[in-house]
């Protein structure tokens, strides 16, 4: 009987591991758009939890350049953004979803530092699970080169 018992088990948990497939996706974040950004930032928690029902995972990686530097900034005072009225209202709640995928779902988070630098962006500025990348495209490449898939945000 044990014999079976544990024969069943092994069968199961093989079974498991095979269907738990692994899929990843590169997001190529350009928008400054508020709206454009929630409803990515909210699909992303959607999809892994689907990928996840289907017993697969979803790993996502998030690129940011172009005029989403933004989204990524603990302090706007010092910034081109600091009269953006609707970031300001918005910042602390794209802080805790951003915060809660990192956190919760274990998306990366990287950030172009050319551009960060041609805006007069301090790297210190940002926020702490966002890691600075040379450029946009290393970036980009490096994890296309990985197996992920491309998706632009523009």
């Amino acid at each position: 009987m044990k014999k079976v018992l544990f024969f069943l088990l092994v069968l199961i948990f093989s079974s498991y591991a095979k269907d738990n497939e692994v899929r990843k996706v590169v997001f190529d974040l350009r928008t400054g758009d508020i709206k454009k950004f929630e409803n990515t930032i909210n699909g992303i928690a959607k999809h892994i939890d689907y990928y996840e029902s289907q017993f697969k995972t979803l790993k996502v990686v998030i690129v940011a350049h172009g005029d989403s530097y933004k989204f990524f900034l603990k302090d706007l005072s010092k910034t081109p953004y600091k009269n953006d009225k609707e970031l300001l209202k918005k910042q602390k709640l794209l802080y805790e979803r951003l915060k809660n995928l990192h956190d919760f779902y274990k998306v990366k988070f990287e950030i172009c530092k050319l551009g960060m630098e041609a805006r007069h962006l301090d790297i210190s500025n940002l926020y702490p699970f966002v890691k600075p990348v040379y450029s946009a495209l290393v970036g980009l490449v490096e994890w296309q080169n990985k197996g992920y898939a491309y998706m632009p945000i523009f």
